[in-house]
């Protein structure tokens, strides 16, 4: 069972998010959290898999609550994915910085925040496919001389629709594969390049020019 931790300061969406995890049979709220504060106290004591957290929150905002949770010299971090209104560049970077495992914008609907919550669980990281593609399209350094990394065709396909934003079971319907399939070409991938996540998969195709 996959425990998570709702904070955010508006009780309706603290509702809506635990009407989608609750509808998950390998998932459960464990707790809520009404402001940054809460939520730190709430994920120190529960432990939770993942936390919801949301940015602009009282007391503490999320990004704070983000750097104590899962921030640089945190010896225990717990998994967060930020969940916000605000798709601001600098809320993004700083969020990524401090160690979350995804940032959603409140309006990607239950199916991505649903995968988000799982790819945290397994070590990988989410981000809303707008901002993906958004912010790696500002990518300003020169294409440095083609090299392939050792991917096989079939791996650069995945990774160029990684690098526009879908998700598994998109890039699983495009390439007319499983979506098992697609999480064992991402594994070897991130063996060959290499890359801690799908956010650093997409990086390196856009820095490459390798999507139109």
């Amino acid at each position: 069972m996959i425990r998570v931790l709702v904070a955010d300061d508006q009780a309706m969406v603290r509702t809506g998010f635990g009407m989608i995890i609750g509808a998950q049979p390998d998932m459960a709220v464990v707790g809520e959290a009404a402001d940054g504060v809460a939520a730190v106290e709430l994920a120190r004591r529960l432990r939770p898999d993942v936390v919801l957290l949301d940015i602009r929150m009282p007391r503490l905002d999320g990004l704070e609550a983000l750097r104590l949770l899962a921030g640089p010299g945190v010896a225990e971090p717990i998994r967060v994915v930020v969940v916000t209104t605000f798709d601001l560049d600098e809320y993004v970077h700083t969020a990524l910085s401090n160690g979350a495992c995804g940032f959603l914008l409140k309006d990607s609907g239950p199916a991505l925040l649903v995968e988000a919550v799982r790819a945290a669980v397994s070590g990988d990281a989410l981000i809303s496919p707008s901002i993906t593609v958004r912010l790696l399209e500002h990518l300003s350094s020169p294409a440095p001389a083609y090299d392939d990394a050792g991917l096989s065709p079939r791996e650069l396909d995945v990774v160029r629709l990684v690098a526009r934003g879908l998700t598994n079971a998109e890039i699983a319907a495009r390439l007319f594969i499983a979506v098992g399939t697609v999480k064992t070409h991402l594994a070897s991938v991130q063996t060959k390049l290499p890359a801690r996540n799908r956010v650093e998969i997409a990086a390196w195709a856009w820095e490459r020019r390798l999507v139109g």
